[in-house]
């Protein structure tokens, strides 16, 4: 941070040299501010912002650096062995003895970074001018003002005139002028930004004895107003952020049931070891980034190109372990089938614990994945979120693909809509039942693959979204992988509308309580599969 001031203040006083400024600083002010007690420096600070020269800004940071100093009556920036002229700006060699450094207290400091910034609205760079700006509509003071008048006069920028106007409202709102506060209150108005409320809530708020903090009725009624369309703005922020919310659910749940679509809704497996499928994808993740920060930290960021396919064949190979040699045995017995997945479920967590620890373990984002993107002023949308909901997308076209475009997700249809007719026609069933069931517990390596970007991996990872995939996949319909989308966006969606309401807890409950009365009603799902599968 030290730097990228230093760096503001070189354009800033490269600038000097254009204005048509005096020869040197103001020599009363700068000993003000180097002799004078802490209400002296402040008016001083004051001063130098009003004249709105850019060479007060390398005697502010100084002082605020602790590099400003005294010998006598002389005031000195010291950098090292190096020594200029506060006043003049003329090199001072040797540097004086006897010197005592300016100290500024946090107050100080604070009044500083504001007088910084409103010396940096005109500097040259437009990033140095935005972040200045940015700066001001925050913390900016009443002397202050005129130096956002100058630099509304020359700012041609539309992103940076909105923050000075913004910075220039805030200001003029405590104006003893009406026309001037009505002026503010109406700018103020025009902001999506949410701590402009705080600035005119008070307006129309009350005093303890009942009577209003603001006596004039046309300011009142111009700041309710203000109020009401800054509120107005942020509700569509709000409504969006909803909306993103449940379609990044909706993606992780719909990652999460698409492997079980296939492995319960197309072979009617009840794997209740699925959600560990989803762990091992997870885990392996955390493998491959090991392994990247130790042998390839300078392409660290590209670590998920390998990960992925590597979720997606540790979890495909441990699934197809698992139908060779336990699930082949039993299909056609459902009870059978739950209570021996169920025990594959708890031997694999117990295998994880053994080998990584029973604690959580991080998987680090890429650098592409980390921060966000603002949307509104109170909507910031994860770059994680972004990429998974594509990365959802991207998975749903590749399986929609292979069960449509190959030879594989043919015999797949044909074994699901008639097993016996398939096999006569030489369709080698077990062997589609292995692939389709290794297929089914990629898709949960990719799923874990997705949720370690977005929270730690532990070994009870999968138990959480087990119940959610079977829901998924029974409310969209078995057998049916465009019930299965639609399924988990609406769930998702509307776990998160009745979760802004009432809370997580009773957004679930009440999830639970609708599909079990949807089932009710509608036993197929969504989706009722047809074909000759329906009529054995």
């Amino acid at each position: 941070m030290r730097m990228l001031r230093n760096l503001c203040l070189m354009l800033i006083v490269a600038t000097a040299a254009y204005a048509p400024a005096a020869a040197a600083i103001d020599r009363a002010v700068v000993e003000k501010l180097a002799f004078g007690d802490t209400s002296e420096k402040l008016e001083a600070i004051a001063v130098l912002v009003t004249e709105g020269d850019p060479r007060a800004a390398p005697v502010l940071a100084a002082l605020a650096d602790g590099e400003l100093q005294t010998a006598e009556k002389r005031v000195l920036i010291v950098k090292g062995d190096r020594a200029t002229d506060a006043v003049t700006g003329e090199a001072v060699a040797p540097l004086p003895a006897g010197r005592e450094d300016v100290v500024a207290n946090n107050r100080l400091r604070r009044e500083i970074g504001s007088a910084l910034a409103a010396l940096r609205v005109r500097a040259p760079d437009r990033d140095v001018r935005l972040a200045a700006a940015r700066e001001l509509s925050d913390s900016a003071d009443e002397a202050m003002l005129p130096l956002i008048r100058k630099a509304l006069e020359l700012e041609k920028d539309a992103e940076i005139r909105s923050l000075l106007e913004m910075a220039q409202a805030t200001l003029q709102l405590r104006s003893p002028d009406r026309v001037t506060r009505l002026d503010a209150i109406r700018t103020l108005g025009q902001s999506s930004n949410p701590s402009m409320k705080t600035l005119l809530l008070p307006i129309v708020s009350k005093k303890p004895d009942g009577a209003f903090a603001e006596p004039d009725e046309a300011v009142r009624a111009e700041a309710h107003n203000s109020l009401k369309a800054i509120e107005g703005r942020l509700e569509w922020g709000e409504r969006f952020g909803l909306l993103f919310a449940g379609v990044s659910l909706g993606s992780i749940l719909l990652l999460a049931a698409l492997g079980l679509a296939i492995t319960y809704g197309l072979m009617g497996v009840i794997n209740m070891a699925h959600g560990e499928l989803i762990m091992v994808g997870a885990y392996a993740t955390y493998v491959v980034q090991n392994l990247f920060r130790a042998y390839a930290p300078d392409v660290f960021d590209w670590y998920l190109a390998c990960a992925v396919p590597a979720a997606f064949a540790v979890s495909a190979a441990v699934g197809m372990v698992l139908e060779r040699t336990v699930i082949r045995w039993l299909y056609g017995r459902p009870l059978e089938t739950l209570l021996a997945t169920w025990g594959i479920s708890l031997v694999l967590i117990q295998a994880v614990r053994t080998i990584f620890g029973a604690q959580n373990v991080q998987v680090e984002n890429p650098a592409f994945m980390s921060g966000g993107i603002q949307v509104l002023s109170n909507l910031v949308l994860p770059w994680n979120r972004i990429v998974i909901v594509i990365f959802a997308a991207a998975v749903v076209t590749g399986i929609w693909l292979l069960l449509t475009r190959t030879r594989l997700g043919l015999f797949v249809r044909g074994v699901t809509q008639n097993r016996a007719m398939a096999s006569c026609v030489g369709v080698p069933t077990s062997r589609v039942d292995t692939w389709a069931f290794g297929l089914g517990s990629g898709i949960a390596g990719l799923a874990g693959c997705a949720l370690s970007q977005i929270g730690n991996v532990g070994p009870d990872l999968g138990q959480g979204y087990i119940v959610d995939s079977f829901m998924v996949v029974v409310f969209g319909g078995v057998g049916q992988l465009a019930g299965t989308i639609y399924a988990a966006l609406v769930l998702g969606m509307v776990n998160k509308f009745i979760e802004s309401w009432s809370g997580a807890v009773i957004a679930k409950i009440a999830v639970l309580v609708f599909i079990i009365f949807f089932i009710q009603r509608r036993p197929q799902g969504m989706f009722a599969l047809r074909g000759r599968a329906v009529e054995a």
